[in-house]
C-alpha cells in the first residue's frame, strides 16, 4: 500500500477540546496511545472500528464518564499509536497491555466495528478478567458468509482524499446523518489511519468468522446493532441468539452500521442500559492482565 499516514497542527488542536488525558502504553515494542476520561467509575476499554482513530469516539466516550470510565485506544496503525502487524490477535495483545499498564481493574470491553471483533477475541482469551462485553456491529462477514458491505477500494480512495486534503462537506456526501463535529474530525484524521493496518483488518473481516468466536465469549456480553445495518443483518442477529440465547441481542432502530453515528441519542441509551447490567455482573476469564 502507498501513502503515509499524516496528522496536521489543525488535526492535533483538536485534542485541546476532548476532556480526557492522553495515556501511553507498550504492547511489545510499539507505543500506544489511548484517551483516558478518568473519574472512580467502572473502566470500559473502548476499541474503535477500521477507520476511526480515538478521537472518533470522543463524543461517547464524554457522554458515558461518570458511573463508567472510558479508555478509547487508538488502535495500532490509527491515530497517535505506532504501526505494527494488524492481526486480531496482535490487536488482542494490545487491549491486554493497556488494561496492564493502566492497572485496570476488571474492565468492560466496548467495541464497534472491527474494535467489537477485538473485543469478542481478547475475552474469549481468557487472559484478561472482565465484567463483560458490548460488541456494537460486528462485522459478520466471513468464510461462506459474503464479503464485507464495504470494499477495500472503498476504503482506500476515502484515505486517498484524506490525504490530499478532504473537508467537512466532502465527508458529509458520504455520511449525510453524521453531526458536523464528526464530518469535521473525520476529514482531519482520516489520513493518520494505516493503509496497510485497514487491508489486513479488512481481509481478516473476509478470512476470519465472527461465528467462530462468539460462542465462546464469556458472559455476560450485549450485541448491539443497527435496525437497518448492512453488516449485522436480520439473519445475523437471528444467529446471534441461536448461537448464544444468554447474550443480548438488541437492535437500534434507524441505525445502520455507523449506529452512534446515525442515532447518537438512541444508541447511547442502549449503551448506558447495557453498560448498567454488565457493569453489575460476575467477572469473566480466568487470569491476570499480561
Amino acid at each position: 500500500m502507498t501513502g503515509a499516514r499524516t496528522l496536521s497542527q489543525q488535526a492535533l488542536a483538536d485534542l485541546a477540546d476532548v476532556p480526557a488525558t492522553g495515556r501511553w502504553v507498550r504492547s511489545g515494542g510499539l507505543r500506544l496511545h489511548a484517551l483516558d476520561y478518568g473519574g472512580d467509575g467502572v473502566p470500559v476499554i473502548v476499541l474503535p472500528g477500521i477507520t476511526t482513530p480515538a478521537i472518533g469516539m470522543d463524543f461517547v466516550a464524554r457522554r458515558l464518564t461518570g458511573p463508567v470510565r472510558p479508555i478509547v485506544l487508538d488502535v495500532r496503525g490509527r491515530g497517535l499509536s505506532d504501526d505494527g502487524p494488524a492481526s486480531t490477535q496482535a490487536y488482542a495483545d494490545d487491549v491486554e497491555a493497556v488494561a496492564a499498564d493502566l492497572g485496570l481493574d476488571r474492565p468492560v470491553l466496548l467495541g464497534h466495528s472491527m474494535g467489537a471483533r477485538i473485543a469478542a477475541v481478547t475475552a474469549a482469551r481468557g487472559r484478561l478478567p472482565t465484567r463483560g462485553t458490548l460488541l456494537v456491529d460486528p462485522p459478520m462477514s466471513g468464510p461462506g458468509r459474503g464479503p464485507y458491505p464495504t470494499t477495500l477500494a472503498t476504503f482506500l480512495d476515502q484515505l486517498g482524499q484524506a490525504r490530499r486534503g478532504t473537508t467537512a462537506d466532502e465527508v458529509a456526501r458520504s455520511w449525510p446523518r453524521w453531526p458536523r463535529r464528526e464530518q469535521e474530525l473525520r476529514a482531519r484524521w482520516l489520513a493518520s489511519c494505516s493503509a496497510d493496518a485497514v487491508a489486513a483488518t479488512h481481509l481478516g473481516f473476509e478470512k476470519e468468522d465472527f461465528f467462530a468466536v462468539w460462542p465462546a465469549v464469556p458472559a455476560p456480553t450485549t450485541l448491539l446493532y443497527g435496525a437497518d445495518s448492512p453488516v449485522v443483518t436480520a439473519e445475523g442477529a437471528a444467529e446471534a441468539v441461536r448461537a448464544r440465547p444468554d447474550a443480548a441481542v438488541v437492535a437500534v432502530p434507524g441505525a445502520g452500521h455507523m449506529v452512534f453515528w446515525d442515532v447518537p441519542e438512541a444508541a447511547l441509551e442502549a449503551t448506558r442500559q447495557a453498560l448498567t447490567a454488565l457493569c453489575a455482573g460476575p467477572v469473566s476469564g480466568t487470569g491476570p492482565p499480561t
